[in-house]
């Protein structure tokens, strides 16, 4: 009866894990499809690969029980949280530095305290808003 309960709970958390990296696929695909920009297309790519991919395996790791086929998807979580990250890395620098319409999709600073200036401004606005919703 115990080992019975215990099978029901394994099997409902591993498709837990698995329905939900299925979710972040299709959010994957959502972006990959209709963001306009390749890095916004590449970030939607590698976080849902990275994330939807390391759920699913935990989830096949939880029905796989303790044995050597889960330390091979451990490992496989292990290296996609390296190599995905490192990569799509690799590929937008390259992007940024090729593009040569860069400037139409973002703001490239040239000098870096032209954004220090920015980002300063940006709080004081931000500590002054919160000051007056505060005192209201």
């Amino acid at each position: 009866m115990l080992m019975n309960a215990f099978e029901w709970i394994r099997l409902i958390v591993g498709c837990l894990f698995i329905l939900t990296g299925m979710v972040i696929f299709f959010t994957e695909l959502f972006g990959v499809f209709h963001f306009e920009y390749v890095l916004n297309r590449m970030h939607a790519a590698a976080m849902g690969d990275t994330l939807g991919i390391s759920a699913c395996l935990i989830g096949l790791m939880i029905f796989s029980g303790l044995n050597f086929t889960t330390l091979k998807m451990f490992l496989i979580i292990v290296f996609l949280w390296f190599a995905s990250p490192v990569s799509s890395h690799v590929l937008s620098r390259l992007e940024a530095a090729t593009n040569d319409n860069l400037s139409a999709h973002c703001e490239i600073y040239e000098d870096l305290e032209v954004l220090e200036r920015e980002l300063a401004a940006a709080k004081e606005d931000k500590n002054t808003e919160m000051k007056e919703a505060s005192a209201s």
